[in-house]
């Protein structure tokens, strides 16, 4: 089978089956990092190969074992969300950073130093890490590969995984604008004063913290009264 200069074979392997599509390399890596939402942009033929550089097809029965469905958009789903799709060298680093930024991120957002029960940035979580030589995969989803790093990220950066609880008291003239910002951060209880202040409690990812106290302090004018309950 010719290929086109663009089409690469997509591989997934599973029940000691195998299963190939043809796809364009460079549509494949805009599916694979979210900058198209439709597999089937990518594919460059309507096929499941068992062996694509023969034109050998794979059977209805063992694609219907491997995916559970005969869905085409599902399947190429699958295979290049979980295969082994060729990138180029370039594709590769840039998917690497990106996803490594992603993990970073989520890794910032929910933890904290418990020396000092304050957030990690996101700059001293990459620091260790490239200090660590801590790699990421491309192609693995960040939220599975967040524990492992956290494990490796402990041997050299105090770090712990928490929910910070916080008891917030907002004055009358602020109190109706700032209640979207308490259901959004993840609002637990909350009452409604003589006064007309809002007396609420609030839960969330401990790494939010700085973001939570800047935002409110910035629509109370500094005026709204906090306590941590718990981190």
């Amino acid at each position: 089978m010719i290929l086109m200069s663009k089409t690469v074979i997509a591989k997934y392997v599973q029940g000691g089956e195998t299963f190939e599509i043809l796809v364009d390399s460079d549509k494949a890596y805009d599916f694979i990092t979210g900058k198209i939402k439709d597999p089937l942009a990518a594919l460059e033929a309507d096929d499941i190969f068992k062996d694509a550089n023969k034109g050998d097809r794979q059977s209805r029965e063992a694609i219907m074992k491997a995916f559970g469905t005969q869905d085409l958009a599902s399947i190429v789903t699958k295979i290049l969300k979980n295969g082994n799709v060729p990138l180029t060298t370039e594709q590769r680093n840039k998917m690497q950073e990106e996803k490594k930024k992603e993990i970073i991120a989520i890794i910032s957002k929910n933890s904290i130093d418990p020396r000092t029960n304050a957030p990690h940035p996101p700059q001293r979580i990459e620091n260790a890490m490239n200090e660590l030589k801590i790699s990421v995969d491309p192609f693995k989803p960040a939220s599975e590969q967040v524990d492992e790093i956290v494990k490796k990220l402990s041997t050299h950066l105090p770090i712990k995984f928490a929910t910070a609880k916080i008891e917030v008291t907002i004055p009358a003239e602020f109190a109706s604008r700032c209640y979207s910002l308490l259901k959004q951060f993840g609002l637990v209880s909350e009452k409604w004063l003589g006064d007309g202040s809002l007396y609420a409690i609030v839960q969330f990812p401990a790494g939010l913290q700085s973001d939570f106290f800047d935002r409110l302090n910035s629509l109370t004018k500094g005026s709204a009264s906090t306590k941590i309950l718990s981190v």
